[in-house]
């Protein structure tokens, strides 16, 4: 796992805020998340080992942060930098949808970084990349099965490697790939649409797992089912059961608040 570390408050609201108004919560509470966090806490569901390679802030925060991800049983290579650790907050509204603030920075990790064992990613069966700079990229691609997000299409662009698959969003505006955007293409990509299921090129349509009976929220089901999409590929399973096996890592995510992943066996 290369990636990013956010610490966010989550706040369960009845409904987001409208301009000008104020709502009321009874609770609150702070996770390491972000999208390297969750993706990294659901690979530790699926995998026997997990490496995880990030940057934190130098502060209280950034420490919480790897020491939550640590006592969840992810294996975190992390250099500490000069800066805040990046936060925000999360609203959960009634329906279960997320709506989140990021503050600060992202911080990823770099590839130039020594501090860091980038070489041990090359006897790992599996990386999802979704933060870093192309040198953390081209390290990332040693490892036998590469799957990255569409969040980072510039460095992507830049690092110029031929993905496994490309995990990218109907509906969000940062995580659009369009053929072409590319080059070399990706194997695979596939594009997300919720409880709609989703498109891959190659394959077409396919469809969202069953949610759970009582979803709790959506934080995190992207990274969580770019995780699944990957130790799939790494375990074997051609595109389509690659695909159902993602998509119920992603419908798990529904089933507990905040950062939340499932242990969901291979067929």
């Amino acid at each position: 796992m290369v990636g990013h570390v956010e610490w966010i408050e989550f706040v369960p609201v009845e409904h987001v805020p409208r301009a000008g108004e104020i709502v009321s919560a009874t609770e609150s509470w702070g996770q390491a998340a972000g999208g390297g966090a969750v993706a990294a806490v659901q690979l530790a569901q699926l995998a026997d080992s997990v490496l995880f390679f990030t940057v934190f802030g130098a502060d209280e925060l950034g420490r919480r942060a790897k020491a939550e991800l640590a006592e969840r049983g992810v294996e975190v290579h992390a250099s500490f930098v000069d800066a805040p650790q990046r936060k925000g907050f999360t609203y959960l509204d009634e329906a279960g949808e997320r709506t989140i603030t990021t503050i600060g920075p992202k911080l990823g990790p770099r590839g130039h970084d020594d501090t860091l064992p980038w070489l041990e990613l090359a006897r790992c069966e599996a990386v999802y990349f979704c933060a870093g700079d192309v040198d953390a990229l081209l390290f990332a691609r040693r490892g036998r099965v590469l799957v990255a997000t569409a969040r980072e299409l510039p460095t992507l662009r830049r690092g110029a490697v031929e993905l496994d698959a490309l995990v990218g969003s109907g509906k969000d505006e940062s995580e659009l790939y369009r053929p072409g955007d590319l080059e070399p293409e990706p194997r695979l990509a596939v594009t997300t649409s919720g409880a709609l299921g989703g498109w891959a090129q190659p394959g077409g349509p396919y469809s969202a797992a069953p949610i759970p009976e009582r979803p709790v929220d959506s934080y995190g089901a992207g990274d969580c089912f770019a995780a699944g999409l990957a130790f799939a590929l790494a375990a074997g399973l051609d595109g389509s059961a690659a695909l159902d096996f993602a998509a119920r890592c992603g419908a798990g995510a529904l089933a507990g608040p905040g950062v939340h992943a499932a242990a969901v066996p291979l067929p």
